[in-house]
């Protein structure tokens, strides 16, 4: 790496899931904060004047006193993180793109175009080869997964690789943090369970299929399983929990697939990233493990927790799974995929 740093975009910077890019890139080793965009109301202003911050972090005077532009492809940087709202981010990263800026984005819009790479950095990198293949000339757009399917695909891809598997059961217990700021009004989640999240059981059963699937000329061919999701929203502030249920193709021992896990690296730790937890799955022998306010920050927030592996009367194992829905859910997840495409060359042409 060059000791200058890439000058990088944030859309959508004054919501929540902006101020967490925000947070975690104020003293990234390869990529700086040079602009930051948001809607009209807030263009012009300064970020400090625009913004509810609301992480735990103090806001960094460099990013204070930096002028909100609008979300147009008129920015200098070339590559852009977005974090805007499904309602408007589909048009405005297309417009991005074809004006030939990289976009890396959270939002749900383009996950499911064909030539659109769906990456989890540890599942999926080589699915990154889309982007040659994208209609948007010299620009592209990459997407990240829903915050629990990240969580779930990871623990599935040693399972999915070494044993293979026919069906997954999966009910979350999902952090209010996922619904956003202000989120959840407090006299509905407090004492409470929410047993719906809009559109969020279509996502855990869909996205990954596609993460876990293979390319086949200018798209992914799907993985060949049936997942099934239950998704609940729950009091608590971040982590999102998930009771996982599995039926594997190949008969595995309880300890080869812990082995499985507890040895799975791939790209970003053969790379040293900057964001590449040591382990980006860690296993826990407790049986009260893993828990969200004592595990969500292994591996800085961006590593997957499993405990509690066990025999299950209806499918063939079942086990609890935890992961940080905002680091590596979204921003750092996010930021991973665009350290993985810098290692990989990808990045170069924007540079």
């Amino acid at each position: 790496m060059s000791s200058k740093k890439i000058k990088t975009a944030i859309l959508g910077a004054t919501g929540s899931v902006g101020q967490k890019f925000i947070e975690l890139l104020s003293d990234h080793p390869w990529f700086e904060i040079h602009e930051l965009a948001a809607s009209e109301r807030s263009a012009d202003k300064k970020y400090s004047q625009a913004v509810n911050w609301v992480m735990q972090s103090p806001l960094q005077k460099e990013a204070a006193e930096k002028i909100v532009l609008n979300c147009a492809s008129t920015l200098e940087s070339k590559i852009v993180f977005s974090a805007l709202d499904a309602s408007v981010a589909g048009k405005i990263e297309e417009d991005f793109a074809r004006a030939g800026y990289l976009v890396i984005s959270n939002a749900r819009n383009h996950r499911f175009d064909d030539d659109v790479p769906l990456i989890v950095p540890e599942v999926n990198a080589d699915h990154l080869e889309l982007v040659k293949l994208q209609k948007f000339g010299e620009g592209a757009i990459v997407t990240n997964p829903n915050c629990s399917a990240i969580g779930l695909s990871m623990a599935l891809k040693p399972l999915h690789d070494n044993f293979g598997i026919d069906a997954v059961n999966v009910v979350t217990m999902q952090a209010i943090s996922g619904g956003g700021y202000p989120g959840v009004p407090s006299m509905d989640i407090l004492d409470n369970v929410i047993p719906f999240i809009g559109g969020e059981e279509e996502k855990m059963e869909k996205e990954p299929l596609k993460i876990l699937g293979m390319q086949k000329g200018n798209k992914i061919e799907f993985a060949q399983l049936k997942i099934s999701a239950q998704c609940n929203r729950v009091s608590v502030i971040d982590g999102h929990t998930e009771c996982v249920q599995v039926n594997l193709k190949r008969k595995a021992a309880k300890e080869e697939i812990i082995k499985a896990w507890i040895e799975f690296i791939a790209e970003p730790q053969k790379l040293n990233l900057p964001f590449a937890p040591m382990n980006p799955i860690i296993y826990l022998d407790g049986d009260k493990h893993p828990q969200p306010r004592m595990h969500r920050n292994l591996g800085g927030g961006m590593s997957v927790a499993i405990g509690r592996l066990r025999h299950c009367s209806l499918f063939d194992y079942k086990f609890v799974l935890l992961s940080h829905n905002t680091v590596r859910g979204a921003a750092g997840g996010t930021i991973l995929i665009a350290e993985l495409m810098k290692a990989k060359g990808y990045l170069d042409k924007y540079l």
